[in-house]
């Protein structure tokens, strides 16, 4: 059979995914030519990496070389060596000009992966969107970046890519996660919406929607049966969960979310939350614990009245996670460090009324009639510059934790300020 043949019946058999027929083909291609067909060792050496046989495609590779000195570098970094595919990319690109992007692309993937190579795989991937850009590309920019904690050039390469990707599910569920990770919820919201749009069945753009838990819910058993070890599935099934005040359910979501990602500060701090509406002081105080060790600048914040509204994120101090572990060790009877938990979490977050409540009502019941009536006041004060921000919350308005000033006040002897009731 003559060699332009037999290529094209090798490239037919092995589009098919017609392996076996190919090989033997190949097999006898090689036996007439005596080993000099580029194309049928070439193709040999892809059936033999896509069947996991890496060596074997190595070797066969580097005997392509010898014809044409191309393609070992993909093989060595599959095995791990990324400085000698890097070498070997950088005879590609002597052969081939540096107008390829996949190569500059691929130089990038291996610097990425050595130490101290997070600038060289940048440059790399600069010069690979340069000439051709591409998602993936953008992609692995974005991770590079927030590796290193810089969410803004992470999220503006995400944004980038979108402008020649503007339809693409998986960019705009990673811009939504990177800005739900910097703080920025209403924008993540946004983009994360988009993403379901181009893709419903989408597990990492899934996220209980400004309370409506039943919708949430309804999407989480649809992806879990495509995406069973999702965390962010989990942590936010159990939120929509806490949020109908079906505890139990909550911690068993959260739970199986912190078993597959067991670093995720934000599942340990909605596990203390659970165990606290619970009545499990100790464990909320060893998850909420975990959660400011784990993330001491980035702490979650709870939206809505009478804590029962789903958790939602914010970029602040964590003194909602101390705020609560003062509640957690008031309950468990260590009066000292529920009064310094509270006062912690005041000094990070002066604004915020419900810590002064909870330390007037704690001072309160350890007989300090002055140290209460002075966090009572400042409960008062915070309070009523939070109903006049322009922000406000829904949570500075309270009206459990309104009758609670009030009776506490009354056990004091002290008048309520005209509006705080």
């Amino acid at each position: 059979m003559e060699a332009s043949r037999s290529n094209a019946l090798i490239h037919q058999l092995y589009v098919r995914q017609e392996y076996d027929e190919c090989l033997k083909l190949v097999d006898s291609v090689l036996a007439e030519t005596g080993g000099q067909c580029e194309h049928a060792i070439y193709v040999k050496a892809l059936i033999e990496r896509h069947r996991g046989r890496i060596a074997d495609s190595l070797r066969l590779f580097q005997q392509a070389t010898a014809l044409n000195p191309h393609n070992v570098g993909r093989s060595l970094a599959l095995l791990g060596k990324h400085s000698q595919a890097i070498e070997v990319y950088d005879e590609a690109q002597k052969l081939a000009g540096h107008q390829d992007w996949e190569l500059w692309h691929a130089k990038g993937l291996c610097h990425a992966q050595l130490e101290g190579g997070h600038e060289a795989a940048l440059e790399c991937f600069a010069f690979a969107n340069a000439i051709q850009p591409n998602d993936a590309t953008y992609q692995r920019i974005s991770e590079l970046h927030a590796a290193r904690g810089d969410h803004g050039p992470a999220a503006a390469a995400l944004m980038e890519a979108l402008e020649h990707s503007p339809d693409s599910a998986d960019l705009l569920a990673s811009l939504g996660l990177l800005l739900l990770r910097s703080g920025d919820a209403q924008r993540a919201f946004d983009q994360l919406g988009t993403s379901l749009l181009h893709e419903p069945r989408g597990a990492r753009a899934i996220l209980a929607d400004h309370g409506d838990h039943d919708a949430a819910l309804v999407k989480y058993r649809v992806v879990a049966a495509v995406e069973p070890d999702c965390p962010q599935l989990w942590n936010n099934a159990g939120a929509a969960f806490y949020g109908k005040q079906r505890y139990i359910a909550a911690i068993a979501c959260l739970k199986r979310a912190a078993y597959l990602a067991p670093l995720e500060w934000v599942t340990a701090y909605n596990l203390g939350l659970a165990h606290l509406a619970t009545g499990q002081a100790a464990s909320a105080f060893h998850h909420l614990s975990a959660a400011v060790n784990l993330r001491p600048d980035f702490a979650p914040r709870q939206a809505g009245g009478s804590g029962r509204a789903a958790v939602v994120w914010a970029a602040r101090a964590p003194a909602r996670s101390y705020g609560l572990m003062g509640v957690a060790l008031a309950r468990l009877d260590d009066p000292d460090n529920a009064r310094a938990a509270y006062a912690r979490a005041a000094a990070l977050d002066p604004g915020e009324p419900s810590f002064r409540l909870n330390h007037a009502v704690l001072l309160h019941s350890l007989g300090d009639a002055g140290g209460a009536a002075a966090q009572l006041g400042a409960y008062w004060e915070a309070a009523a510059a939070r109903r006049g921000a322009p922000d406000a919350e829904e949570g500075c308005q309270d009206p459990d934790a309104a009758e609670a000033a009030g009776a506490l006040a009354r056990a004091l002897g002290l008048a309520v300020p005209s509006g705080a009731q």
